[in-house]
């Protein structure tokens, strides 16, 4: 054996025992436990009124309002869009006022009254905005669609009620349906599609306005 191979076989001896020696010195990783040992995680009993409807269920204190519609109530029209309140997609009406459901938690709202997409109207007895929105093609795609309509509904009803638009300057005056204003007011609610003249249209229909 050459000195150079015998020099580089002592080499890979130490170096093979040191690995060896600080595998063994390392504690090993400790395995999670079993599904059926973990903790569950903390739940609440929520109570409130969807649609007219009154129901109790215990949900984990962490889930939306977005998710409980969604997932427990199985109401489906609220949509889930950005899920970080940017485009409006889930909309729904908290006693009257307009939230978007995904940046809130269902316990904050127990005893609250809730209306969704499904509780504006029916197929067979639309709300006065779902039937201008048909109208006006207030719509493409459809997905922002119920966000659109619950929080059209609203801006006309803080309208009539002169609750003042966050960028109106004159407190003192009460605002008026002017499609500025509605459209403005409506700024949060995002579609994709491009139909926010229709959806104006829309408005100003309901409202007896011009857009």
């Amino acid at each position: 054996m050459s000195q150079d191979e015998l020099r580089l076989s002592r080499r890979g001896v130490i170096a093979g025992g040191t690995i060896g020696v600080a595998a063994t010195a390392m504690p090993a990783e400790a395995a999670p436990p079993p599904l059926q040992d973990r903790a569950a995680p903390p739940t609440m009993p929520v109570t409130l009124k969807v649609n007219g409807r009154l129901n109790r269920l215990d949900l984990d204190t962490r889930t939306t309002l977005l998710d409980a519609l969604r997932e427990h109530w199985k109401l489906t029209g609220t949509k889930k869009g950005c899920d970080h309140g940017q485009c409006g997609a889930c909309t729904v009406l908290v006693d009257g006022r307009r939230i978007n459901s995904c940046l809130t938690l269902a316990v904050m709202h127990d005893g609250d009254e809730i209306t969704t997409i499904e509780g504006l109207g029916k197929p067979d007895d639309l709300h006065p905005m779902q039937a201008a929105f048909i109208k006006h093609d207030g719509y493409q795609c459809g997905y922002c669609t119920p966000g659109q309509i619950c929080s059209a509904v609203a801006v006309l009803d803080e309208i009539k009620r002169g609750v003042p638009s966050h960028v109106q300057t004159d407190i003192t005056a009460k605002p008026t349906a002017t499609a500025a204003e509605m459209r403005e007011r409506m700024s949060g609610n995002i579609c994709r599609c491009g139909a926010y003249s229709n959806i104006i249209e829309a408005m100003s229909d309901v409202a007896g306005t011009k857009a």
